[in-house]
């Protein structure tokens, strides 16, 4: 069985994948008006519904599905959640609200129909990220991590505008934002391991959101290759180590990695040093 409907649209980076001939990692659909109203009214398989996003979650063909009301929101506080002002406005409305211009595209799932209101198409066949609007950055500054994950993915690079906009934005942060939202985007940004990312992150000054009065590293090794030779779920971690990190919420393992990498300056490893304090002291002491 499949989920069709003429308001029911596939949207974000399902549409942006298909346009590279790429394996999606999700696939999101969006209901323009009240999804949960669409998913009551077809009798869909219900398991979750959350009213105040206007989100549903439903079973079908044994998997968990999540449907989305088309909405519109602001941001009366910079750099914190959205503000949700309505829920099923116009479908042109909820992309607007959407990070960069290759994730603002729609597919109606009946017949396929590509809409795309802002150029997607074409700047994906341009490899540029556009944001949609003069104040993305000043509303949402992680939009700027999720900018360099694109480029190191995909291979885009920002348009003049918006590198003159997320400059702009460097030279006068707002550093009270939120963190938890940094550093999700952190985590997935280098847990792709791409030196490339952290060159970019440096040269770009992308750093400075991490606080105020940061301090580039000197490190001349490539982290890249030092982590395809030792995995991690902390790949992260092993990239910015040499930052100051005090406004991320850390894990309890992530505190360790880093009090390890303190300890290794005077003693040496035991047996149960994570690996990656190891790698981070390599780091620090071959620069």
């Amino acid at each position: 069985m499949k989920l069709k409907n003429r308001d029911l649209y596939y949207v974000g980076g399902i549409v942006r994948d298909e346009i590279l001939g790429i394996k999606s990692l999700d696939t999101d659909y969006c209901f323009e008006g009240d999804a949960i109203e669409f998913a009551r009214k077809e009798k869909l398989n219900i398991v979750r519904e959350n009213t105040a996003f206007g989100t549903v979650r439903i079973i079908l063909n044994n998997s968990q599905i999540d449907i989305a009301s088309t909405r519109k929101e602001s941001y009366p506080r910079k750099g914190h959640l959205p503000k949700i002002e309505k829920i099923g406005c116009s479908l042109k409305e909820d992309l607007k609200r959407r990070d960069f211009t290759v994730n603002a595209m729609a597919k109606r799932t009946t017949d396929g129909e590509l809409i795309d209101f802002f150029g997607g198409e074409e700047d994906i066949r341009q490899k540029c990220l556009k944001i949609l609007h003069k104040n993305s950055f000043i509303d949402d500054p992680t939009r700027i991590i999720r900018g360099l994950k694109f480029s190191v993915r995909f291979g885009f690079q920002l348009d003049n505008e918006t590198l003159e906009l997320q400059n702009k934005y460097l030279e006068n942060i707002n550093y009270d934002i939120s963190w938890h939202r940094l550093k999700k985007e952190l985590v997935e940004t280098f847990g792709l391991n791409k030196q490339k990312a952290y060159d970019k992150f440096i040269n770009e000054g992308i750093y400075k959101l991490l606080g105020k009065n940061q301090k580039i590293p000197p490190i001349e090794w490539n982290i890249e290759e030092i982590m395809s030779e030792y995995p991690s779920k902390y790949t992260w971690l092993v990239y910015l180590s040499q930052f100051d990190l005090s406004n991320l919420e850390l894990t309890r393992a992530e505190k360790r990695i880093l009090e390890w990498k303190e300890r290794l300056l005077n003693e040496p490893p035991a047996n149960n040093t994570p690996f990656e304090s190891i790698l981070i002291h390599k780091l620090m002491v071959c620069r």
